[in-house]
């Protein structure tokens, strides 16, 4: 559910060291930022027609193997300049079809790495309880911490208010998902940004969540923390 405190899908602008950085929600996990003529795509899906007006990618994240997040059928019409694929070694090896037309980073959980002059940092992505028939298992996904300009943003990919994301430390912007059965309830991921304390927070990954509740909860407990409402499923997507 959106409250009054919601809006339609615009882009955002934060002013970063060297330049503007711009946040464009897309649907549901999918995001680009644009910072210094380079576009980040986030888990790039919707088919071509979901970036219309925005430039071809220069780096593409994928945080996980799931349609959702991963998808041939919109990557391929959407690569133009051999961009940058970052993505943990399970969607990697999904990728045989796109080689010859993309730069492929393999990042496991920790790893970090300097791509086309952004830090990239791989993080932890699992539900708990930990088990082999979880949705999301601990070591097959990436979330992701990116240093542009100088902020640190965090995209959290689907997981709980897992020990890796709550010792988060310094985070400016985060991507946070919510969404039951396959991440976590509104309720634990407010917990969740309570303990890392990030200075903005997006919902993300939300379909079917109450976002006026995960508001209230994070600002009872830090006022100083800017929730930023967005509507991440435009024409009933």
């Amino acid at each position: 559910m959106l409250g009054a405190n919601a809006q339609l899908i615009t882009p955002d602008v934060e002013k970063v060291r060297g330049g503007d950085l711009t946040i464009h929600p897309i649907t549901h996990a999918t995001l680009v930022l644009s910072y210094h003529n380079k576009n980040i795509y986030v888990d790039p899906t919707g088919g071509a027609e979901a970036f219309k007006g925005i430039g071809a990618p220069d780096i593409i994240l994928i945080t996980d193997i799931h349609g959702d997040h991963f998808d041939v059928k919109t990557l391929d019409p959407i690569i133009d300049k051999k961009p940058v694929i970052v993505a943990p070694k399970a969607v990697a090896d999904k990728l045989t079809s796109l080689s010859d037309k993309v730069k492929l980073v393999i990042l496991n959980n920790g790893e970090n790495k300097m791509v086309e002059g952004i830090s990239i940092t791989a993080i932890p992505m699992y539900n708990l309880p930990e088990g082999p028939d979880a949705y999301h298992t601990k070591g097959r996904g990436n979330g992701y911490v990116l240093n542009i300009g100088d902020k640190n943003i965090y995209i959290s990919g689907d997981t709980e208010d897992i020990p890796e994301m709550r010792a988060l430390k310094n985070i400016d912007i985060a991507f946070v998902c919510m969404n039951l059965p396959y991440t976590m309830p509104v309720e634990q991921a407010a917990e969740g940004v309570l303990a890392f304390k990030p200075k903005i927070v997006y919902p993300y990954h939300y379909r079917g969540q109450n976002l006026d509740v995960f508001k209230t909860l994070v600002n009872k407990g830090d006022k100083n923390i800017e929730v930023r409402l967005r509507n991440w499923y435009p024409a009933g997507k």
